[in-house]
């Protein structure tokens, strides 16, 4: 069996090596832990997109494709036309790593950043992407910021501001990537205008996508 990091929960996870056959490229995000309460409990209470689809949940459907950018745009139309997207990316994880950020009025872009790091995580790079993606949008601007980590939305919505209170402590132990979450969750905090939303991964959105193929660039020649 192979085994993956939920981008999640941060636990090992396997996967058995006739599944991955199925479907050539399929690297799994998520244990079945985390998938199953993306479609439960969190599914039921995440902010709805207006004309998403129910059905994209098969590891088919999960599949990063690795597109260049203008192959994104030529592929994908559906999904928010406004907002900030945003991902990372880190292949092996940990190993080398990228995150991207785009800001988008009526599907236009209007500013993206991305960068890239040597040796990092998954959760790190989707960290830096929203913290990048917060500082495309001009203070005051209501806006709402993608992410395809359900990790990354518990640990601003849910879980950061009782850490605060008990001086950046948890009862599970350390916190980790601490220095990212005490700075995104500042940025949240000083701007009310913005609102952070889950988005599902490689479902077919144009512009969360996109966001992939930015975190995703430094993997390729072409960007």
């Amino acid at each position: 069996m192979a085994s993956f990091t939920c981008q999640d929960c941060g636990k090992t996870f396997e996967v058995p090596d006739a599944t991955l056959a199925k479907y050539p490229g399929w690297k799994p995000k998520h244990c079945l832990s985390c998938k199953n309460k993306q479609n439960g409990t969190t599914e039921r209470n995440r902010t709805r997109i207006p004309g998403e689809r129910q059905a994209l949940r098969s590891p088919a459907a999960t599949r990063e494709e690795n597109l260049t950018l203008s192959e994104v745009l030529a592929k994908y139309k559906a999904g928010p036309k406004v907002g900030v997207f945003t991902d990372g990316a880190a292949d092996p994880n940990p190993g080398p790593g990228g995150w991207g950020a785009v800001y988008v009025i009526e599907d236009q872009i209007v500013a993206e950043r991305w960068g890239h790091e040597p040796h990092t995580t998954n959760n790190r790079m989707e960290l830096s992407a929203l913290i990048a993606g917060v500082s495309l949008v001009p203070e005051g601007t209501p806006a709402v910021v993608y992410t395809d980590s359900q990790l990354c939305v518990s640990t601003i919505d849910k879980w950061a501001q009782g850490w605060e209170a008990r001086g950046w402590r948890r009862k599970g132990g350390e916190i980790k990537n601490l220095e990212l979450v005490q700075e995104l969750y500042g940025l949240f905090k000083r701007r009310p205008e913005l609102k952070l939303c889950w988005i599902a991964a490689h479902s077919g959105y144009r512009w969360n996508e996109y966001a992939d193929s930015l975190a995703t660039a430094y993997r390729r020649a072409k960007r």
